[in-house]
């Protein structure tokens, strides 16, 4: 597939104008799970979808279960990894799906998840390298998901970690790269100056508290990120659709967080 057509696919998982993202990641039902939120996905994606956002990310069985047959339009990214929180190593990711397999089943986008500093982090760069071949071959956008945790990591929001696991995922082929916020806009600019290709914060846990939710997405997109891909924040917050419209004014219309909370309320 050419250069082209990974271009087409790229701009059904982005913004046109602004290049920046809201992706609402639905994976978790392999770790955790069905979930608060992930019991009915057509629902749920819907939600998001009503609500602006530009793709979600599932794993392959529930393409059908979940993604759009009507309404607005929804850009799909198939999950290639997994593990779950019952084994003895959550952490170690497992290939479960291919580039091919998730052509097949219509998806815009693929993303892989490393864990960089676990016992299996060989493995999973193993997998990674071999994704990023298969995707570039087939035109396929890759998103790596990097998150900086194992034996050696004594603050996985640490700049100096988050900034490594930034850059490992560009130089091995990401399109997109998605890791923690590192607490302020001043440490995530060097994640972002250290990257040459768009980066994106992960929500993490579920907050308490909507304004730290966008106050740290404010403070991302100030440092120069390209969006968000935010999970239990947005599919479990009472109006998800409205939450993916308050994420989606930071992201795309430049708002502030005054400006996005007046859209909850």
């Amino acid at each position: 597939m050419s250069i082209v057509g990974k271009q087409i696919r790229l701009e059904r998982i982005k913004d046109r104008n602004t290049g920046h993202t809201v992706i609402v990641p639905m994976d978790h039902g392999i770790s955790v799970g069905p979930i608060d939120g992930l019991v009915d996905m057509k629902k749920t994606v819907n939600a998001v979808a009503v609500g602006g956002a530009n793709a979600v990310v599932e794993h392959k069985g529930l393409v059908m279960a979940g993604h759009r047959g009507e309404g607005p339009d929804i850009g799909l990214i198939i999950h290639l990894s997994a593990s779950t929180s019952l084994s003895p190593y959550p952490n170690s990711k497992s290939l479960v799906c291919s580039v091919e397999e998730a052509i097949r089943l219509g998806a815009d986008a693929v993303s892989i998840h490393v864990n960089l500093g676990d016992g299996m982090e060989k493995e999973m760069l193993k997998d990674f390298g071999r994704v990023s071949y298969e995707a570039a071959t087939w035109g396929m956008p890759l998103l790596a998901m990097i998150y900086p945790r194992g034996d050696k990591i004594e603050n996985e929001y640490d700049v100096k970690y988050v900034k490594h696991a930034a850059r490992l995922g560009n130089e091995m082929g990401a399109d997109i790269v998605k890791v923690p916020y590192t607490g302020s806009p001043d440490t995530f600019h060097e994640v972002v100056a250290g990257c040459a290709v768009p980066v994106v914060i992960a929500g993490g846990a579920k907050m308490n508290s909507e304004r730290d939710i966008l106050e740290m997405l404010r403070g991302a997109m100030d440092a120069g990120g390209s969006g968000a891909s935010i999970g239990r924040n947005v599919f479990q917050h009472a109006d998800p659709t409205a939450m993916t419209r308050a994420i989606s004014a930071i992201v795309h219309k430049n708002a502030s967080v005054e400006e996005a909370l007046k859209i909850l309320s």
